[in-house]
């Protein structure tokens, strides 16, 4: 990416513990407030009042998501494939042609893309949200790019490349590129090695130093625009997983010596790394220099309803813990509200809210979407916003807003039976800072549950209040009677309570 001008860099931004981000799909949300103002913007025309929005609910980042320009051969491999269809269908009832913008994650250009909006215009806005206080993320993608990014036909030594009885045997895998003179290169296709390959996507060759040095000059052009990235599929990129998925086309380059993260993070020691990853390598990115990264165990694991394995998750140690970005749904998931039964999005979502990590949280949530937004789509049907699931999050983000749950120590509680097994459905934790006390108690369950709760007023010296800010109900109890029995608490199903404990 080439700036159009020279921006005089930023001091590092400071970001809190337990940060809280917001995604947005930027194009999509320029689609709804060119609708909402009636009249068409692009990112650096988004009025004041929908940063202050942003900025008022207490979040530390905004992650704009599909900022560059997107690939136009990936568009059109979108637009005429007939198996994307049915996902347009759903989500945009009548669709045509121009909805469909191609894949944010196929890169033409790591330039911004004209319709969000101009080089000059991304470090405004920047500008914007750092007089906030907010931090920008926006995307690096580092296993692909698209097929006609300039790198194919310059260096396309950087790229995977198979052989024309390679491309004969899997057509599939491969993508044919015409040069002058009748030079073909049979560029490989972006995978997962679990999963067939994308098919919009040109796969890079992380074995060659030379491409390495060029993604990193990448991210050092998109450092002058932001605080920080989110890493797509982070975890491709290793070289374990690297040579494990493409080991056949490797032969002439040696595995390198370090990893690319490794070197991606040392040339930018002050940037924030959020990292995509799955199957359980989640530590490994941590200590390859990650501060942050997903947890999609728990995302399935509260997904399932499994209440002992979400207990378990929740018992590794802190330092683990407090590098996870927790999530109920983000632009590869289904929508939360669709996902979860109403009744259960109060218990996932006070989770979601204070919990030790990154908190996640996506374009719609807040308002109760249900429509799931396939990538390639510039917009989606309308939605009216759900009142109460709003509420709810806006009264547990000014919670969690709170110092102490962002300086504060976390410890998860034990909790025993007050005369039945329903205690095992309860998972309850408290946050402490200075004279700060704050306990939460969920009920992940579909039965009304009741257990006892050790330390529920820990760092209290007398007979303690227990105000839920949930439901506004309080809770007095005597200091003797918290030590003898710890404190009984009953649920609902679903159901939460998050405490602020004062001493009476």
């Amino acid at each position: 990416m080439t700036p159009s001008r020279s921006r005089e860099p930023l001091a590092k931004f400071s970001h809190r513990a337990n940060p809280h981000l917001y995604e947005i799909n930027t194009w999509v949300w320029l689609e709804e407030l060119s609708s909402k103002y009636d009249h068409y913007l692009r990112l650096q025309e988004v009025p004041d009042e929908e940063w202050d929005r942003l900025a008022g609910l207490g979040f530390d980042f905004v992650y704009l998501m599909g900022v560059w320009k997107r690939s136009l051969t990936g568009r059109q491999i979108f637009r005429t494939d007939q198996r994307n269809f049915r996902n347009f269908d759903a989500a945009l009832p009548g669709w045509n042609m121009s909805d469909v913008v191609g894949s944010p994650f196929s890169i033409q250009d790591y330039t911004p893309d004209p319709r969000i909006t101009t080089a000059d215009g991304l470090g405004e806005v920047h500008n914007q949200l750092r007089r906030r206080g907010m931090g920008l993320i926006l995307d690096f993608v580092p296993n692909h790019t698209g097929f006609d990014h300039g790198w194919i036909l310059q260096h396309p030594d950087r790229y995977i490349q198979g052989r024309e009885e390679d491309f004969r045997g899997d057509p599939a895998a491969f993508y044919l590129v015409e040069r002058e003179g009748d030079e073909n290169l049979f560029v490989a296709r972006g995978r997962d090695p679990y999963f067939p390959p994308w098919s919009d996507v040109a796969q890079l060759n992380y074995f060659s130093p030379d491409c390495r040095q060029g993604m990193i000059g990448i991210l050092k052009n998109i450092a002058q625009y932001c605080d920080g990235v989110r890493c797509d599929m982070a975890m491709l990129v290793t070289n374990e997983v690297f040579n494990r998925t493409w080991g056949h086309f490797l032969q002439p380059w040696p595995m390198p010596s370090a990893e690319f993260w490794e070197e991606a993070t040392a040339a930018l020691p002050d940037f924030v790394w959020l990292a995509e990853v799955y199957w359980d390598m989640e530590w490994r990115m941590q200590k390859l220099g990650f501060q942050f990264t997903y947890d999609k165990r728990l995302y399935d694991r509260l997904k399932e309803d499994s209440i002992g394995q979400t207990r378990g998750h929740l018992g590794a140690e802190i330092g683990y813990q407090s590098k996870l970005a927790r999530f109920l749904e983000n632009h590869d998931e289904p929508r939360c509200a669709a996902t979860f039964s109403r009744e259960r999005i109060a218990s996932v979502a006070t989770l979601l809210a204070t919990l030790p990590g990154l908190r996640f949280y996506h374009h719609g949530q807040l308002d109760g979407s249900k429509t799931f937004v396939p990538m390639p789509l510039a917009r989606a049907r309308p939605e009216p916003p759900d009142q109460q699931i709003r509420e709810l999050y806006e009264q547990l983000l000014r919670f969690s807003g709170a110092e102490v749950f962002h300086a504060g120590e976390w410890k998860l509680l034990e909790v025993q039976s007050a005369g039945d097994d329903t205690f095992q459905d309860l998972i309850a934790y408290s946050w402490r800072h200075e004279a700060d006390n704050r306990l939460v108690v969920v009920n992940l369950g579909g039965r009304t549950a009741q257990g006892k709760i050790r330390e529920a007023a820990v760092g209290a010296s007398g007979n303690c209040v227990f105000c839920d800010v949930l439901d506004g109900n309080e809770y007095p109890w005597k200091r003797a009677d918290l030590d003898t029995n710890g404190l009984y608490v009953r649920l609902a199903p679903n159901q939460a309570h998050a405490f602020e404990v004062k001493e009476s």
